[in-house]
């Protein structure tokens, strides 16, 4: 077989052949622009505290460790206090930092020797089991001393469990607490074990704790209402629903806010009363305080409901009433692609690219994303050349979308060529569909002289961790035997990984990092 030049491979790609060797390194910020400019406004320190916080907020990559960065600041003679490195794990945890936000509370300790608290040793175990898991927390657990074993760490503690859905531990720990002494009068830890049985669909317990609650005399939060609204919802069970507004509308210890009333407007549209929703909306509206996610998260809902022109009205008063942000631009550019208005969506990316603000490779993505499944694909590589000429670096979803292009439009070979730019830059668990990957094997071996080309991609499939050692093997096994047997791949990879068809609808919604679902509260 006659070698593929590169020149071939990369034909529908023309921005790489003027740009050549380009980093793989992705380095998007998530929201590097709000957190600094809120720091920088809000912030009651020195000027040159607000200077290390802006080097923390330009590293969004969480793979970059900040360690360096806070060493280097002490090598500089700079000082820095307990209360204001406290501070800057609270933001970068609002931000969903996590790892950023751990590496700074374990310097404390292992750098600055600073002792650690109660309220500390609840936020390293909660910012633990975010980046490592629970196990990983519960150790942490284990080796606190009992000094510090305090009513903060066994709600954090439980906390941890309920998040990983491990009722029968986080009952156990409710039931150590009671046990031990604690004064359990909050709806905080309720609210924990509540959102549990709500989402491990422990309805009857759900009941119990709530039946529990009201023989105790402890008073619901906004958190309690959010979280039983969310389990009618998740029910359709619209009289809840109903009853939830009711109660909480009359609620003497609790502040209405466009929070409540977004969550009632969610459970509407999940259960397939539109109409309710959007009144639950226009009560939310009514209660926006001056903060860009209010809007963000409302526009969205406006789109689920149908109404475009809700969405563009909203709109035009977020950017009247306050600054708009990366994630503002998401928001909408999603939401109008939703109803196939793409030009719209253009026309707000260009306003976006007006603005000086951190370049962020999730709103192009969207764009990118939408051109390839519309086989617009001049566009698209029009738009990520663009993007690569001026220093950004795509991500695993811009080679994603462009390989799932080439493939619609038979350019078998260019569409390889960024999916193996999609394996080496993806640093999460996404995975292939069985028909890309057969595809992209096949292709290579058919477009290449020798087996060089099909081994280097299953060993980036294997350091991936995309397919098992022993998969891996058997795979290199048949290549070097000339065993091209591709067509026993799904026999292979078995169900582990998921079709063209969810991977791309999975890639269509908008995935802020500051936001897990659309229950707001």
């Amino acid at each position: 077989m006659k070698l593929v030049s590169s020149r071939t491979i990369l034909e529908g790609i023309n921005f790489q052949l003027r740009l050549g060797n380009v980093s793989r390194i992705s380095s998007y910020s998530t929201a590097t622009g709000n957190l600094t400019t809120e720091w920088r406004s809000s912030s009651p320190y020195s000027n040159s505290m607000r200077d290390l916080f802006r080097r923390i907020s330009t590293l969004g990559d969480a793979t970059v460790s900040i360690v360096p960065l806070l060493d280097q600041w002490v090598q500089e003679g700079r000082t820095v206090e307990k209360e204001q490195l406290q501070l800057f794990i609270k933001e970068l945890r609002s931000f969903r930092r996590f790892t950023h936000a751990l590496q700074i509370s374990m310097w404390m300790t292992d750098k600055r020797y600073i002792p650690l608290n109660a309220d500390d040793v609840a936020v390293r175990l909660d910012l633990i089991s975010q980046v490592h898991g629970v196990e990983r927390a519960e150790n942490y657990f284990n080796n606190v001393s009992k000094q510090l074993r305090r009513f903060p760490v066994y709600s954090a503690l439980l906390k941890c469990y309920a998040n990983a859905k491990s009722v029968e531990k986080a009952e156990a720990t409710m039931q150590e607490m009671s046990d031990l002494g604690f004064f359990i009068r909050t709806p905080l830890l309720y609210n924990s074990m509540l959102n549990l049985y709500y989402k491990t669909g422990n309805y009857e317990k759900f009941d119990s704790l709530i039946h529990e609650m009201e023989e105790k005399g402890i008073s619901y939060n906004k958190m309690t209402f959010c979280i039983r609204l969310n389990a009618y919802a998740a029910a359709s069970d619209v009289e809840g629903i109903d009853k939830i507004v009711n109660m909480m509308e009359f609620y003497p210890t609790v502040l209405l806010d466009w929070e409540l009333y977004a969550t009632a407007a969610s459970g509407y549209a999940k259960a397939g009363f539109l109409d309710k929703s959007l009144r639950m909306l226009k009560k939310s509206e009514g209660l926006i305080p001056g903060e860009s996610k209010a809007y963000e998260i409302l526009i969205k809902q406006y789109a689920t409901t149908g109404r475009k022109d809700e969405v563009l009205r909203l709109w035009e008063l977020y950017k009247k009433n306050v600054t708009v942000y990366n994630s503002g631009y998401k928001s909408v550019m999603s939401s109008l692609l939703k109803f196939d208005d793409l030009e719209s969506a253009e026309k707000i990316f260009e306003e976006w690219e007006s603005q000086s603000l951190s370049y962020d490779f999730r709103i192009p993505n969207l764009l990118i994303g939408c051109y390839c499944r519309k086989g617009l694909l001049q566009k698209a590589e029009s738009l990520l050349g663009k993007a690569i000429l001026m220093g950004e670096k795509p991500d695993w979803k811009t080679w994603f979308y462009m390989a799932t292009g080439y493939l619609k439009n038979n350019q078998t070979l260019v569409a390889v060529e960024a999916m193996k730019e999609a394996l080496v830059v993806c640093r999460n668990k996404w995975k292939p569909s069985k028909e890309c990957l057969a595809d992209s094997l096949n292709i290579l071996k058919d477009g290449v002289e020798d087996i060089e080309g099909v081994e280097k991609f299953i060993n980036l499939l294997r350091k991936k961790n995309i397919i098992s050692e022993d998969l891996q093997e058997k795979w290199l096994n048949n290549v070097q035997n000339g065993k091209f047997n591709f067509d026993a791949l799904g026999k292979f990879y078995g169900d582990a990984l998921i079709d063209d068809a969810e991977a791309l609808s999975a890639l269509e919604v908008d995935n802020d990092d500051s936001v897990k679902e659309q229950e707001t509260c």
